[in-house]
């Protein structure tokens, strides 16, 4: 029988521009190519392993998502994560996210499980201060919420921030590590709101624990 291959090897047989792709998008996602750095084609062609004609096609699919703006002859400059963008992701967050906390109550039995199980994965991120990871499972918590209003439009609206949600929940942890262990006692909150039975202590959790992120990021991002 013929074994499947390891997620190395099919991270290695996917297409040349898409592993540069998911290389520089993982790097921006989680600062490791801060707002403000100035990537060379070259020096992505190395790191990567491939040749600069697929580089140039990742860069562009990149800057068309708003992560890069390319420069002629000299390279690809990292978005900064401006103070409009935090304004505007945040209020998007609201109207959607207190509107699925509403919806969300009564919880059905299998919400709050999920619930407890990304809570437990969180903590257990946080432990390990594996904060990229931590970032990514507090992102799941919200859009479990949203996914359970049962709005597919509402649900499409916000897949849209994902990317933006994880690069600012990384950059407010790595600036503010003392949050991730607030982020937890926040989702606590929201997730004991939604047992209480009342959709409005439901939305004012969801809306303390979205408007402190609001906070820290206008003074820690700007």
């Amino acid at each position: 029988m013929r074994m499947p291959p390891s997620p190395a090897a099919a991270a290695k047989s996917a297409p040349a521009a898409d592993r540069v792709y998911a290389h520089v998008k993982q790097g921006v996602l989680e600062r490791r190519y801060e707002g403000g750095t100035m990537l060379t084609e070259g020096e992505l062609a190395e790191a990567v392993g491939v040749s600069r004609t697929p580089v140039r096609e990742a860069l562009l699919r990149l800057q068309a998502e708003g992560l890069l703006e390319l420069y002629p002859k000299k390279g690809a400059f990292v978005l900064p994560v401006s103070a409009q963008e935090i304004a505007d992701v945040v209020e998007t967050r609201l109207l959607v996210e207190e509107h699925a906390a509403r919806r969300s109550v009564p919880a059905p039995a299998p919400l709050l499980t999920r619930l407890e199980e990304l809570l437990a994965e969180q903590r257990r991120h946080v432990e390990a201060d594996d904060r990229a990871a931590a970032a990514a499972t507090d992102r799941c918590f919200h859009a479990t919420i949203v996914r359970n209003a049962g709005n597919d439009i509402l649900v499409r609206l916000y897949d849209q921030l994902r990317d933006r949600q994880l690069r600012m929940g990384v950059a407010l942890m790595n600036a503010q590590p003392g949050r991730m262990h607030r982020s937890l006692t926040e989702h606590a909150e929201i997730l004991s709101a939604l047992r209480s039975g009342s959709a409005d202590t439901a939305a004012a959790a969801v809306h303390g624990h979205v408007a402190s992120v609001r906070d820290l990021l206008r003074g820690d991002m700007r």
